[in-house]
């Protein structure tokens, strides 16, 4: 290293501090959501993934660096054999006040037998991924889902005091008029929810992303036909844009990178299961991060993320068109975290 002590926070070329990092636990998941994945997936041999403990090394070396929040995503991170070994580890620093929040983004699936863990592990808040209340088009979206499971999953995290935020991505012709329900059940639930527009990550078989993709400028507009949607200032380390409903007095957040780019407040890289660092959601340049902790340490490891940073683009190049119907990135979503 050129200075002798490291620096205490990231500092990205355009003056952002970097100071929030998604860390994707495997690239495996129970279900193949229509938007993210194919049907038929070849996931990566087990050997070219980070340890756990590995991956805690990654975790605390970014928290020497000032990282102050993680999300831990998949994939479906709760698949992962022995997860809950990561999140009590990381969950300690946040009782010790090392960590601001750790969260974790999840379909649900598991959360009927892992929630009380989660929360006695320092786990506070969830991310939960559900594109709609509809069983039969639950199944059509995520292929094997299965909604009764989700929703017990849900109730499960409400009971055991988890602060729940519900995800859904809009859907052209498949899951917009489902929306202002999903709204409407939040609210009654008690949840907040961010609406998000398709991403083009990756190869999705025979679907196609123009035929998907729905600017969310029209499901606002649909909205306040229903409900009285009014802007806040609220923030969170996440991309969305918030209004308050007035009808339920909860939040809902806009997700827009192709509609209106998010980049320009950005705090956040994503780690990959195999130890990739990248700098931007859609760029594809990254760092090695496994290779420099395996080959030069953890010395090696601040490094490369240091040097990283000092890469970050100012923004996505995302773009969904007739001309360009597909991946703008190859690699899926769940290999790089959501």
């Amino acid at each position: 290293m050129d200075n002798l002590v490291p620096p205490k926070t990231l500092i990205d070329p355009f003056g952002r501090t970097v100071d929030y990092i998604r860390v994707s636990v495997t690239d495996r998941c129970d279900f193949r959501c229509v938007y993210c994945m194919a049907e038929h997936m070849t996931f990566l041999p087990k050997a070219e993934l980070l340890s756990l403990e590995e991956l805690e090394q990654v975790c605390r070396n970014f928290m020497a660096l000032g990282t102050r929040k993680i999300r831990l995503t998949g994939g479906e991170p709760l698949v992962r054999r022995n997860i809950m070994h990561l999140i009590r580890n990381l969950g300690s620093e946040v009782k010790a006040g090392n960590l601001d929040e750790l969260t974790i983004t999840t379909n649900g699936s598991q959360l009927h037998k892992m929630a009380d863990e989660l929360i006695d592990a320092g786990v506070k808040r969830l991310n939960i991924s559900i594109d709609t209340l509809d069983p039969d088009r639950f199944r059509e979206i995520t292929r094997w889902g299965d909604l009764d499971n989700v929703l017990g999953g849900l109730e499960a995290a409400k009971r055991a005091g988890l602060a729940i935020k519900l995800n859904a991505v809009a859907l052209k012709g498949v899951n917009e008029f489902d929306l202002g329900n999903m709204v409407a059940w939040a609210g009654d639930q008690g949840f907040d929810m961010t609406i998000i527009e398709v991403m083009p990550m990756g190869d999705i078989g025979n679907e196609n992303r123009v035929d998907q993709y729905l600017p969310l400028s029209q499901v606002r507009a649909e909205l306040s036909k229903r409900f009285t949607l009014t802007d806040n200032n609220f923030q969170t380390p996440g991309p969305a844009r918030y209004v308050t409903v007035e009808e339920t007095g909860r939040r809902l957040g806009f997700i827009t990178p192709l509609t209106h780019n998010f980049c320009e407040s950005c705090n956040r890289v994503r780690v990959t299961c195999t130890g990739q660092l990248y700098m931007c959601l859609g760029q594809d340049d990254n760092a090695d991060l496994a290779k420099a902790l395996r080959n030069d340490g953890e010395d090696g490891l601040r490094d490369a993320i240091i040097e990283a940073i000092g890469r970050k683009p100012k923004g996505h190049d995302f773009v969904i068109s007739r001309r360009a119907p597909n991946a703008a990135v190859a690699r899926h979503m769940n290999v790089t975290g959501g």
